[in-house]
């Protein structure tokens, strides 16, 4: 049921996060049905995000969903930027952050293991490389259950070099 709504919601608010030059990492409902919470990530195209963009999007995303009402009663509606230590959920992340180290958890044991860490090396034919200690493996797309960048020293000199160095959030509670 969670996984129609928030498919749902996505559908509602996709067009609205794009239609302002957006890019939408991650959409998730929170906290059960006493005090649920919608957490946005999104970036701008080029990376970057900061406190006004988050507002921005909070204000575009509040109307579609104020029209639409997907959610039954008040919810927490919180919109952010992906941080440095990012978390990494398509082809394109995973692209884009090659020569980063990560971390990757599969919902299925992948040569025997479910837990990588490593530097990225891109993807290809829906297998995204990792250079582990133990060695390079292979870990297909559609068995990542969780990504993300480890934040460390050479990640944050690449952050600060570029926009995805600002970083913001909005939070705005909802009740309809």
């Amino acid at each position: 049921m969670a996984g129609s709504l928030i498919d749902r919601v996505e559908s509602l608010v996709r067009p609205a996060v794009e239609g302002l030059g957006f890019r939408l990492v991650r959409l998730r409902l929170t906290g059960g049905a006493h005090s649920p919470t919608l957490q946005l990530m999104a970036e701008r195209r080029d990376g970057g995000m900061d406190v006004e963009d988050c507002a921005t999007l909070s204000r575009a995303i509040s109307a579609v969903l104020d029209v639409e009402d997907p959610i039954a009663g008040g919810y927490t509606l919180e919109v952010s930027s992906p941080g440095i230590d990012r978390p990494l959920v398509d082809a394109e992340d995973f692209a884009r952050w090659a020569g980063f180290e990560a971390r990757i958890e599969t919902s299925l044991p992948i040569a025997g293991r479910r837990r990588f860490k490593g530097r990225l090396g891109g993807i290809e034919g829906g297998l995204v490389r990792i250079a582990t200690q133990e060695g390079p493996c292979e870990v297909p797309l559609g068995a990542i259950a969780g990504a993300k960048l480890v934040l460390n020293d050479e990640l944050i000199a690449a952050a600060g070099q570029g926009p995805g160095a600002r970083g913001g959030a909005e939070t705005t509670k909802r009740n309809s």
